[in-house]
């Protein structure tokens, strides 16, 4: 592994540790360059996952830019981030499971919004006015009647 500080090529692993739910491992390393230390994740990819664009354009799935944008809509939220990050994972997980290798991304779109409204509903919302290209106030007081509504159910 390549220090971030000096782009020395070697480093010690000095502890291994799974995270709290288990899709991942968190190691601590020493550079034996310069002798400075950082942290490291591993997580299990089960294939090469394909994000096929409204344009058509592909891209590779970038998990980083996933829970970017779940982050963005639970700004200043009581959601913590380990739910965020436990939502990213069964989103990543439900995708490299279902056995394509392209995944169109109105897909992803439904199944962050679908994670997020049962997460929190002003995230949703957020996340929803970008998703769903709100135009005026009048779309997000539809959208939110509409979840004050469901949540009455």
């Amino acid at each position: 592994m390549r220090c971030p500080f000096c782009a020395h090529e070697d480093s010690q692993v000095k502890d291994s540790r799974p995270s709290e739910d288990g899709t991942s491992i968190r190691r601590r390393r020493q550079c034996e360059g310069c002798g400075a230390r950082f942290t490291t994740f591993e997580r299990v990819q089960l294939r090469e996952l394909t994000v096929v664009k409204k344009d058509g354009a592909r891209e590779p799935f970038e998990r980083t830019k996933l829970e970017r944008s779940i982050a963005i809509a639970c700004r200043k939220r009581p959601v913590p981030p380990e739910r965020i990050d436990r939502l990213v994972s069964g989103i990543q997980r439900q995708l490299e499971t279902s056995g394509e290798s392209e995944v169109v991304a109105t897909r992803v779109g439904e199944m962050v919004m679908d994670g997020l409204k049962a997460l929190d509903s002003v995230a949703y919302i957020r996340f929803a006015s970008v998703y769903k290209d709100f135009r005026e106030a009048k779309d997000f007081e539809d959208f939110a009647g509409a979840v004050v509504e469901a949540g009455r159910e």
